[in-house]
């Protein structure tokens, strides 16, 4: 493809002239091959010109000025387009040649083609998604089926602890009551003991009581147990053998 410039060499006017060296500076900065065709010197140049700009893009006076760019036979446009087009980072598109990679005309391309196609390439990635168990295979599987099993362990030692706590509670709340009944028991026994030892007490006591009695209305000298008295009166005491030991007498 052929880049063509159509040029006025001996034009007079400082804009066009202004122009001219804008697009063709451009160009050789950009590196693009162009062919520059003089309308001043070369009026079949000058014809093909005219004839070729379309005839919406020509001015009220129908008579197109230099500047004018086409790629082949295509026209391309005017230096107010190219100016627009330089200003967008279309330099390429408006040539209609493929922008070289890594320019910024390249990349905005690229960001192009993810925005319209960003819809159809959404769907493709939904229909094409592959299960994490089909793309690992067995291993993952495996990894799964291990990791059931330790949560299935865990969740068995955690009721095992509960039943023993649960069985502790009632150990506890069972031997709570044998202890009590225990302290009742030994309650009861050191009250029966207190009311044994309370009775024979009092019953002892009786006993004294009546032998003194039968030692005041006995005769003179007269003892109420053998066992030699000194004819003193004294109270019935108890020895270690038993009650009734000690000899008595009344003093007269």
């Amino acid at each position: 493809m052929v880049i063509k410039v159509f040029l006025a060499s001996s034009s007079g006017s400082t804009a066009i002239k202004k122009k001219q060296q804008d697009v063709v500076g451009f160009l050789e900065a950009l590196k693009v091959d162009y062919t520059p065709l003089d309308i001043a010197c070369n009026e079949d140049n000058r014809m093909w010109m005219r004839q070729n700009v379309p005839e919406d893009k020509k001015p009220a006076n129908g008579i197109p000025l230099p500047p004018q760019i086409f790629n082949e036979e295509s026209y391309c446009g005017d230096y107010d387009t190219f100016f627009d087009a330089k200003e967008d980072n279309l330099v390429y598109t408006f040539l209609g040649l493929p922008p070289p990679p890594g320019s910024k005309e390249a990349e905005q391309a690229d960001k192009d083609n993810i925005v319209e196609n960003g819809t159809h390439a959404e769907e493709n990635l939904d229909d094409t998604i592959v299960p994490v168990e089909d793309r690992n295979g067995d291993s993952n599987k495996e990894v799964k089926q291990a990791t059931d099993e330790n949560e299935e362990g865990e969740g068995d030692e955690e009721e095992q602890e509960g039943a023993a706590k649960e069985e502790t509670a009632e150990s506890v709340g069972d031997e709570a009551p044998t202890v009590k009944e225990e302290e009742e028991a030994a309650v009861e026994e050191t009250d029966e003991v207190t009311e044994d030892t309370e009775g024979q007490a009092e019953e002892e006591e009786e006993q004294e009581e009546e032998e003194l009695r039968q030692l005041e209305s006995a005769p003179c000298g007269q003892g109420l147990k053998s066992g030699g008295g000194r004819g003193r009166r004294r109270r019935v005491g108890r020895n270690t053998g038993g009650r009734g030991g000690v000899v008595e007498a009344k003093r007269c």
